[in-house]
């Protein structure tokens, strides 16, 4: 219908206006071509609406020049790239390739010297948002607003060189800071990103190229939440999955390759969306998503996104923010504002899916810094600002110290990578023995704002993002 529309505007437009009419429309058509076109994105689709001016955003070489400047890098005397390297302990999106927030590396420093490991490089010009990063084969891949659009950018860990950056949509201004707070996830030979407005694309790896582009607030008449969407998106076999959060559809699965529908879940709450990532388990035997919503902990079956159980006792009814754990036939949930952790059993019954609290702490009142859990113990940030070690059968404490206060965390080689909300930067030996405290730093060029952005261990490299720079440090031992 529209292919049709437009050639009769053609057939018009070159009767009245002749050749320059035509040479108009092979540019346009040329410019059409670039956006995947189908039953869910069209030209007024791809255009998304800025929250302050209320124009359209419309790709066009001005806001590709925008997301392509202001790029710069220091430090790189000596570095050679590492783009296509091939690894074996990539990060491939949020939370690492298991979504258990640890990291595959080995070899890496058992203590920090005095101001930390070595900084290899800073990029700046990233622009703002608090986007985390994925590594994959020599690639960091992240998100931001550059100029008047969202874009995902591609960097080379090697170096901190730009590769690409391609803007899909408006820039986004959600309260807290502007720009995308998700990471993006990559997958074979493409990378896909979930903007802070619904904005969810997918792109070449390699290039950057947009493949395909669809809002999914607007595609199942979904409503914002207060902060911006900040889930990031699981690839799971050929889907994709998500959590619109509307009265249509609660989560849903998407054909990697296209975006089109393969399967909607509403849950019978019709559950709106939390700002925590979907985990996924195979306990009892079923392949099942765990979905940390913002009303509670649920479970969808991963085959045709059948409505399986729910528990709401980490619900904080304000926001759920840390993402769900599994480990064997257990999920721990927990949140912040009064509320805490909850482990929960899942068993099989006649009925399908059987999810039985094991016990509520008011212990592990997780935020937004995540959790890890290693070798029978959960560690986390409880607010206001302490770390703690629990027994995950039990609950019950086994350690907790001040540390760096309130922040995010993630694991690898023996040990918690601790990042501050306010900047510090600690090592502490991951164990239930006590707080072994194996060295610590204050991280140069601190912006303005709190430094939410999860520190990401991959290729014997700790990388972290304060908005506009991107550092990374050599982690190695020597």
């Amino acid at each position: 219908m529209l292919k049709r529309l437009l050639a009769y505007v053609f057939l018009v437009f070159v009767v009245v206006g002749g050749t320059s009419s035509i040479a108009y429309f092979k540019n346009y058509f040329a410019e059409l071509d670039q956006i995947q076109v189908g039953n869910f994105t069209s030209v007024s689709e791809a255009a998304t609406t800025t929250g302050e001016t209320g124009k359209r955003w419309v790709d066009s070489e001005e806001v590709r020049s925008e997301a392509n400047k202001g790029f710069s890098v220091s430090g790189t005397k000596g570095l050679k790239p590492a783009a296509g390297q091939k690894s074996s302990a990539n990060w491939p999106r949020f939370n690492g390739a298991n979504r258990d927030n640890i990291s595959k590396e080995t070899g890496l420093l058992k203590k920090w010297p005095k101001g930390g490991p070595k900084l290899l490089w800073t990029a700046k010009g990233l622009g703002a948002g608090y986007s985390g990063v994925a590594v994959v084969d020599g690639v960091v891949y992240s998100m931001s607003n550059k100029g008047s659009s969202e874009v995902v950018m591609a960097l080379d860990a090697g170096n901190g060189t730009k590769i690409w950056s391609t803007p899909y949509a408006a820039a986004s201004k959600p309260s807290v800071g502007d720009g995308p707070r998700s990471t993006p996830t990559v997958d074979g030979n493409n990378v896909y990103g979930l903007g802070a407005n619904g904005d969810l694309v997918a792109l070449e790896a390699k290039s950057g190229k947009l493949l395909w582009h669809k809002n999914i607030l607007q595609e199942y008449k979904g409503e914002n939440i207060a902060w911006g969407i900040c889930e990031s998106v699981l690839i799971d076999g050929d889907k994709i999955v998500c959590t619109p959060g509307s009265p249509t559809a609660t989560v849903v699965a998407l054909k990697k390759q296209t975006g089109q529908e393969i399967w909607t879940c509403l849950s019978p709450q019709k559950d709106v969306p939390g700002y925590a990532s979907i985990n996924v388990t195979e306990a009892t035997g079923k392949r099942q998503y765990v979905v940390f919503t913002g009303n509670g902990t649920i479970g969808v079956s991963a085959n045709d996104g059948k409505f399986l159980w729910r528990e709401d006792s980490a619900n904080n009814g304000t926001a759920n923010c840390s993402s769900p754990l599994v480990v064997d036939n257990y999920v721990f949930s927990a949140s912040n504002y009064g509320k805490g952790g909850a482990l929960v059993e899942l068993s099989q019954n006649s009925d399908g899916v059987e999810a039985k609290l094991v016990y509520a702490t008011n212990d592990m009142k997780s935020h937004h810094g995540d959790m890890v859990i290693k070798d029978g113990l959960i560690f986390g940030s409880n607010d206001p600002g302490i770390l703690m070690c629990l027994d995950l059968k039990t609950g019950k404490i086994k350690w907790q110290n001040r540390s760096v206060g309130k922040g995010s965390m993630t694991y690898a080689d023996g040990a918690l990578y601790l990042r501050s909300e306010n900047g510090p930067i600690a090592l502490v030996a991951a164990t239930g023995e006590g707080y072994i405290e194996l060295g610590q730093f204050d991280q140069p060029d601190r912006s303005t704002q709190q430094a939410w952005t999860h520190p990401v261990v991959a290729e014997g490299k700790l990388f972290i993002r304060d908005q506009d720079l991107l550092m990374c440090y050599d982690l190695k031992a020597r």
